[in-house]
């Protein structure tokens, strides 16, 4: 069977710098070789399927994932995790990556290992790509000063609450899409209406107070967004943090709809304020804060 791709594997969770250097040789060996890139991706990474604590542990749900490729404008398809963790080794690269996907190329990172038991490591994948004279290459960490920037390492940033440096590390500002529902209206109540989302169980949630772009259908609005417990009128009791988010001057009801948000920066940690009037004023400074960072800020 004619062989006609060039392959790189992986979770590629973020979409981010490291994954894009990836890709950008992905295709300078492909082009090299007379042969088409093509990217295979897990959906979710492996260890969120295999955890029995999934929540918050991936920067990309499979939708974005896939938008995100399609953006780079890179050819990608998705693989079935369950399937390739009990399929040995010497037959995923047989009869998936050489008879499925055509492989005529294979570009890894120094890490990899695939196949059940993870015994598709590098120095089988060189050996076996030597057999049928496949073009084989490693691709060294792509790194930021002394630290290789990695999906780990940037979910570390946010959990620290570092969205200036996650969001270069990305490449992009970090995203969070949901749907909104009905809350206890207490933000209403306070003259800072707010849209609830539910963003599901998977996705990574900085804890605190930030600044964010926000879209409604076709428009993007500026707006803060305070994601935790609301120590201060916490009525709802969750073990997920609350995702809430004030639109400035927007007055529609979008109950039942999907928007989307992007952090431009961190505003401060969330605080437990000795009564609803100090609360308020709080929430004023935020929303001048917010307004000022956001200025000249794009997605």
């Amino acid at each position: 069977m004619k062989r006609k791709n060039f392959i790189t594997i992986g979770t590629f969770d973020g979409v981010h710098t490291g994954h894009c250097h990836l890709f950008a040789r992905l295709e300078t060996l492909a082009a090299g070789a007379l042969l088409k890139p093509l990217a295979l991706y897990f959906p979710l990474p492996p260890k969120t399927l295999l955890s029995a604590h999934p929540e918050m542990s991936v920067l990309t749900l499979p939708q974005e994932k896939k938008q995100l490729l399609k953006n780079i404008g890179l050819p990608a398809k998705p693989l079935d995790f369950e399937n390739c963790r009990e399929t040995p080794a010497q037959d995923f690269f047989q009869q998936t990556l050489l008879e499925k996907y055509q492989m005529g190329g294979l570009l890894v990172g120094p890490d990899f290992a695939f196949g059940k038991n993870r015994q598709g490591g590098v120095e089988f994948l060189r050996a076996e790509c030597a057999k049928y004279k496949i073009p084989f290459s490693v691709a060294d960490f792509y790194r930021a000063g002394e630290e290789k920037i990695s999906s780990s390492l940037i979910r570390k940033v946010l959990a620290q609450g570092n969205i200036t440096l996650a969001n270069t590390l990305l490449g992009r500002p970090y995203e969070l899409s949901g749907t909104v529902v009905k809350g206890h209206k207490l933000g209403r109540k306070l003259g800072f209406p707010t849209a609830n989302l539910d963003t599901g169980i998977y996705k990574i949630l900085p804890l605190g107070v930030f600044a964010v772009k926000v879209r409604v259908g076709r428009k993007i609005y500026d707006g803060f967004c305070n994601i935790g417990f609301r120590p201060t009128v916490n009525t709802l009791h969750t073990v997920l943090p609350l995702v809430e988010v004030n639109i400035f001057d927007f007055r529609q009801s979008i109950y039942g709809r999907k928007i989307t948000i992007w952090f431009a920066d961190k505003l401060r940690e969330e605080t437990k304020f000795n009564g609803l009037e100090a609360l308020v004023r709080q929430l004023k400074q935020d929303r001048e804060e917010a307004r000022q960072k956001l200025q000249g800020f794009l997605v």
